[in-house]
């Protein structure tokens, strides 16, 4: 099983409780298929950098899993088969990125990160 990171962008019109089952629905999928979730961040709604579909704001997710290699084609048909998605993008992690993920989590500062005064 590979580590990978994956940002989803939602369409801004979504209630709360839809946004917790489209996230459900994904981790769902993931456990289905022999997957685990190590981590989730649901940011919440942001600003788009441009517009797509015509929608200026989003509601971002970011997913942290194990997955075996072959979960990811399945997974992009039905990211693109849902109308809830404006997004995705999932990101093969190496070894040093997963440290720094977990690291990042629990709070260790890596060096490379400035320490509010």
């Amino acid at each position: 099983m590979k580590s990978y990171e994956m940002m989803v962008i939602f369409t801004p019109v979504l209630s709360d409780d839809e946004f917790k089952a489209a996230q459900k629905r994904y981790t769902d999928l993931l456990a289905a298929n022999g997957g685990e979730v190590v981590h989730s961040n649901p940011w919440g709604l942001k600003s788009l950098a441009y517009p797509i579909q015509k929608k200026t704001t989003g509601i971002y997710w970011v997913i942290e899993y194990r997955a075996a290699a072959d979960f990811n084609s399945k997974l992009n048909i039905q990211l693109h088969r849902d109308e809830q998605v404006l997004r995705h993008m999932y990101t093969a992690l190496d070894k040093y990125a997963v440290e720094y993920n977990a690291k990042k989590r629990s709070g260790v500062l890596s060096g490379t990160e400035k320490t509010e005064a």
